[in-house]
């Protein structure tokens, strides 16, 4: 799968690496504080964090792993856009963003030490780090093996060589060196993909041709969203559509969006409100599309390349889009690719390690190890912990090795980490009786129920799964089950938070530091969060129509 590529195709390349350290230099000069550092002074207009948002997840992991997904399942990829992230973007925009946003907080698990203990708090803090890192070494371990078979680097030398890069912007400017590189990012992969699909269709004879290749060697349902989604039925992904309703468009969707911290610190960088509301929501339309720019390369790869992902192929379902790189563009278009999956490894990482700085440093260390010093030191700080997060990336990149389909490895932590903290989260902002020392032990029970699930009922087949996605959708189910059922038991033997306590923390109230809304019709439409967000949700809904037959 070796590129071609020529002097032209470095050119682009230099250049974009240039222009990203450009904005890294430009953005520190705005850096002044640690609010500046970690949350880009709360200053930012809702276009750029929607941008950002929707980048931060638009990394190299999102679209390999989306593009191996649609070459190994098909069709069913449209799940994980139009069921599995819209409805959680827009829930978070319209109910959680007033309670992250009103209440000041600098992370989301600063939100549960509000909530609930300083015990709940210290173990989201450390899942949640401990899970930013794994994924920042998903997007190095695609990036390090995109490189190597298309350009030939060395694995090591592509890993050092970009982590030194995100390593440089973020600790010159911050959280708003790596926002605005992200907007950057999302214009390049859009200029990645776009030529990539439009050529992929035209080698494979049209939709239409791809559609009839796919159904000769697939079978019908590999073409369709929900064919073969009845329960007891046979079907590519190995989920019926209870589990693709719960696991994946409740538990697993909302965990991610509205709990993953690397999401909703974007929306917490907002100006105002306002501002927070919308990016999401803004973000949500881009995200309805970009599912044809991920799914079309893998279903054209699956076409192209019987077998693929099989014993009997060299090709993983990973390889689905560097192969159709190395078979379909020219040079220029390649240089711009190349840069488009770079751009998308460095936005993934880049969201991963903000976070993880963020909430290591404010969650853990200033709240748990060094208390009450200078705000300075916290910045200093923050870029030191900056270093050490690029560096333990690099470690945790070689565990996503052994998974042929880096999707299904993400989510599987997504599966461990965000689900349990997402019915933390539920189950606290609308039940008042909730107690304190509920959210520790809802945390806890969650996760290590999700882990014995797949680790020994799915993978020492005590229960039979058909596949290991099938599997993060029933594990997803059972943490979110179990996390709940936990914290309504501990609840009813503990004393809740008082009444005072909880203003502004739990559904129905209101922190007295919020901001009134703006009334009826004061805004414009594309201001208006709630129109903006059953906008996005039925537009989603639309889309599922020619997929559903």
């Amino acid at each position: 799968m070796r590129l071609p590529t020529n002097g032209l195709d470095y050119t682009i390349l230099a250049i974009y690496f240039a222009v990203v350290l450009g904005i890294g230099f430009a953005a520190r000069r705005s850096v002044r504080t640690s609010l500046d550092f970690f949350l880009s002074g709360r200053s930012l207009p809702a276009w750029i964090t929607g941008l950002a948002f929707i980048s931060a997840n638009l990394a190299a992991t999102e679209i390999l792993g989306m593009a191996a997904n649609s070459a190994q399942y098909g069709a069913y990829t449209v799940h994980w856009y139009w069921i599995g992230a819209i409805p959680a973007m827009v829930f978070l925009g319209l109910v959680m963003m007033p309670f992250y946003y009103g209440s000041k907080v600098r992370s989301v698990p600063e939100m549960l030490l509000l909530r609930f203990d300083r015990a709940a708090h210290l173990l989201s803090s450390i899942l949640f780090a401990f899970a930013a890192i794994l994924i920042a070494g998903v997007n190095l371990y695609a990036l390090a093996i995109v490189v190597e078979a298309l350009l030939g680097w060395p694995q090591w030398v592509a890993i050092v060589v970009a982590g030194a890069f995100v390593l440089a912007y973020i600790t010159l400017g911050g959280l708003s060196s790596a926002i605005y590189n992200e907007v950057l990012q999302f214009f390049v992969i859009l200029a990645a993909l776009i030529p990539l699909s439009v050529l992929g269709l035209k080698k494979a004879g049209g939709w239409g041709g791809l559609v009839d290749k796919l159904t000769a060697a697939h079978g019908h349902d590999f073409t369709t969203a929900w064919g073969g989604t009845g329960i007891g039925s046979a079907n590519p992904l190995g989920a019926n559509w209870l589990t693709i309703v719960l696991g994946l468009g409740f538990v697993l969707s909302f965990g991610y969006w509205t709990t993953n911290f690397a999401e909703v610190q974007r929306a917490l960088s907002a100006k105002n409100l306002s501002a927070a509301q919308r990016t999401p929501l803004i973000a949500a339309y881009p995200k309805i599309f970009i599912v044809f720019l991920v799914m079309i390369p893998g279903l054209v790869a699956a076409a192209l390349v019987p077998g693929i992902g099989t014993s009997g192929s060299d090709l993983q379902y990973n390889d689905a889009i560097p192969y159709l790189m190395s078979q379909l563009l020219p040079n220029g278009v390649l240089g711009i690719a190349v840069t488009g999956l770079l751009a998308a490894f460095m936005a993934g990482m880049a969201a991963n390690v903000s976070s993880f700085n963020t909430v290591f440093t404010n969650d853990i260390w200033a709240k748990y190890v060094v208390r009450g010093r200078a705000d300075d030191y916290y910045v200093r700080f923050g870029r030191l912990i900056t270093a050490i997060g690029v560096s333990a990336s690099i470690g945790t990149a070689f565990l996503a090795s052994s998974f042929s389909n880096i999707m299904s490895y993400l989510q599987t932590l997504f599966s461990f980490f965000n689900v349990p903290m997402f019915v933390v989260f539920v189950v606290g902002m609308f039940w008042k009786r909730a107690s304190a020392k509920s959210g520790f032990w809802g945390l806890l029970a969650g996760t290590m129920t999700a882990m014995v699930n797949y680790f020994v009922l799915y993978k020492r087949h005590v229960i039979g799964i058909p596949s290991d996605q099938g599997a993060n959708f029933v594990s997803a189910i059972a943490g979110f089950v179990a996390g709940a059922i936990v914290m309504v038991i501990v609840s009813l033997f503990t004393a809740p938070k008082p009444a005072e306590e909880l203003e502004g923390l739990v559904y129905g109230t209101r922190s007295p530091g919020m901001a009134e809304p703006p009334a009826p019709g004061d805004e414009a439409w594309y201001r208006r969060p709630a129109l903006l967000g059953w906008g996005a949700v039925i537009l989603a809904a639309l889309c599922y129509v020619p997929f559903s037959f």
